[in-house]
């Protein structure tokens, strides 16, 4: 089987602004890039963790989620993560389902960034996990930057999900957005 642990986009258009974008497995030694974002209060809004305060929470983190994670990515510029993406798959019955997130250091928004890794999971995802028909992601109402970019990736916006999910004390309603194995996806 093909190494499929990094993920280079090859059609860099020339007014891209980072056109060295790169998927790539996050480590530990990536400790001081992830920090970045991982403690600004921005960049954690609308997930469902706080911002991080100490290296030390960020060193375990690392360490016994994102390692042992079956498709987890940092989002890179010249090999340096800005972010990370992830798939998780459902078992059971709900097999043919995985949950993609991201998050993106608050530095490279609006830059298309988010929109292209996006983009460069989906030309994958569905080759290396043959098992999955849809990909989902459920973004919080307000969370209209993180709606544009899973439009512009080719996803179908299916409707709101009224008080979906208790998110940092309240009650938040989520928009649902996929995107099948079966559906075009823009190039």
């Amino acid at each position: 089987m093909e190494d499929t642990s990094v993920v280079q986009l090859h059609q860099n258009k020339p007014e891209d602004e980072c056109p060295n974008l790169s998927l790539r497995p996050l480590d530990v030694s990536d400790i001081d890039a992830f920090m970045v974002w991982a403690t600004d209060a921005k960049v954690a809004r609308f997930c469902t963790w706080e911002p991080y305060t100490n290296k030390e929470d960020g060193l375990s983190f690392i360490k016994n989620t994102v390692v042992p994670h079956p498709w987890l990515r940092a989002i890179c510029v010249e090999d340096r993560p800005i972010g990370t993406i992830s798939v998780t798959s459902n078992s059971g019955n709900d097999k043919c389902r995985g949950e993609l997130g991201y998050v993106l250091a608050s530095k490279y928004w609006g830059r298309g960034i988010a929109t292209r890794a996006v983009g460069m999971v989906a030309e994958t995802i569905f080759d290396e996990w043959p098992h999955l028909e849809r990909l989902e992601a459920l973004v919080d109402v307000e969370n209209l930057g993180s709606q544009r970019v899973l439009e512009k990736a080719g996803f179908q916006r299916e409707g709101v999900l009224r008080k979906y999910v208790v998110l940092k004390g309240r009650s938040r309603d989520m928009v649902m957005f996929s995107l099948l194995s079966t559906d075009h996806r823009p190039t």
